[in-house]
């Protein structure tokens, strides 16, 4: 298999080259064999259609239950396509890869729904066996948790209505703690880390989490970041208000950009318990205030690092041409873009190639475990819009180029 097809980069010609082609299918996915490409364009042809999603998130579902022998069909199929191992030492090999390529890796351990003080306990340790593996490894640039993996979902809620009782205060206590215990590492370790945002409901229990962090360990840089989803109305203000309290207060503001991850979620519930929405009216406002936030944190860099999360090809090039018109290095490490492993390699490729930071998540755990994040992230590729066709239609342009080309075998 043909590898390196291309050639990174020198600090020098990384402030020269020019802005990156999204349209570069050579770029994009160049790390792939044609074998590759022709697995993930079955699996993005079956993303596509809605009864195949419907009928296949049933079945599945109910041989998880039955305990079906169904791990080797998911490992090889959507499994592969969308996380790393099930390991920290399984995802080593990929992570190498992409470092190859100029391209972090974020390891994030994809386990959802747990309830117990156990499950609480692992999940944390599991979380600092990512900054360990971090330590001194350049090409693993964050790490990345849930709060709602720390800890019950109720108490959170109760904890953003401002409504706990004595036992909930001391479960708050403890959630602190492994809070502060995963950001500690994250300090030692040289690590930054994302406090990734979750619903509106709970929401603002993590931020005050997040700043509370923020306080502790980012006085002489930024190691804690809140994620912020512009796809609520409400968040650009938000984060302008966060960061003049950072400045205020003499710590470093990290932050993660996001559109958002829970929409249609959202609109139900409000709708569903009468109260308005915290949803944008449509995409154009979701994508003006993203776009909005860019540019502001671009503008405060000495004392603002973020990562944009996004795999939008219009505002990842408004990210490289904001980045060159303000003189910022293009490997300024205060300055991350980053895409989901399995998806987008358009823009994460082309990013890199052009000499910018960029990284992918990469999530891992146990095949049946990580099974409702596989869903999620089966299901948002068949809700957002052209997702799914963009990524066919650039697999199809790679392959019938290589096909003319006579190459990748």
């Amino acid at each position: 298999m043909e590898t390196n097809a291309y050639t990174l980069p020198s600090d020098l010609e990384k402030s020269t080259r020019s802005l990156p082609d999204f349209n570069n299918t050579g770029i994009a996915f160049t790390a792939m064999s044609n074998g590759d490409l022709r697995r993930a364009h079955w699996l993005f042809s079956m993303l596509g259609k809605q009864w195949v999603m419907k009928a296949g998130k049933q079945a599945t579902m109910l041989a998880l239950r039955l305990y079906l022998p169904i791990k080797w069909a998911v490992r090889k199929t959507i499994f592969k396509q969308f996380c790393g191992g099930e390991t920290v030492a399984e995802c080593a090999p990929t992570a190498t890869r992409l470092h190859q390529y100029g391209i972090g890796s974020i390891l994030d351990y994809s386990v959802e729904g747990k309830e117990a003080e156990a499950d609480f306990e692992h999940t944390t340790r599991e979380i600092i066996a990512t900054f360990e593996a971090a330590k001194g490894k350049g090409y693993m640039p964050f790490g990345v948790f849930k709060v709602s993996g720390l800890c019950s979902t109720a108490l959170l809620e109760r904890a953003s209505a401002g409504k706990l009782d004595v036992k909930d205060e001391h479960a708050f206590a403890e959630l602190t703690a492994r809070v502060d215990r995963i950001c500690r590492k994250a300090a030692e370790s040289g690590t930054p880390v994302f406090v990734d945002a979750e619903e509106s409901w709970i929401q603002t229990a993590i931020d005050q989490l997040a700043t509370e962090m923020m306080v502790r360990y980012n006085k002489d840089r930024a190691v804690v970041y809140n994620t912020v989803q512009l796809y609520r109305h409400d968040r650009l203000a938000f984060l302008k208000q966060a960061i003049g309290t950072a400045q205020a207060h003499a710590y470093y503001y990290g932050v993660k950009l996001v559109r958002g991850a829970y929409m249609e979620k959202e609109r139900s519930r409000a709708e569903n318990r009468g109260y308005s929405s915290p949803i944008q009216p449509n995409k154009g406002a979701t994508d003006r205030d993203f776009n909005a936030a860019l540019e502001y944190c671009l503008d405060r860099v000495d004392r603002v690092a973020f990562c944009a999360g996004s795999h939008n090809e219009e505002s990842n090039m408004k990210l490289a041409e904001g980045i060159d018109k303000r003189g910022i290095d293009r490997n300024d490490e205060r300055v991350y873009a980053a895409q989901l492993f399995g998806m987008s390699d358009h823009i994460s490729f082309n990013l890199s190639h052009s000499g910018y930071r960029v990284a992918k998540y990469l999530p891992y755990g146990p095949v049946r475990e990580v099974m409702p994040y596989l869903i999620r992230r089966a299901e948002e590729n068949t809700s957002v819009a052209g997702q799914t066709g963009r990524e066919l239609r650039l697999i199809e342009d790679e392959l019938s180029r290589r096909k003319a080309k006579g190459s990748r075998s």
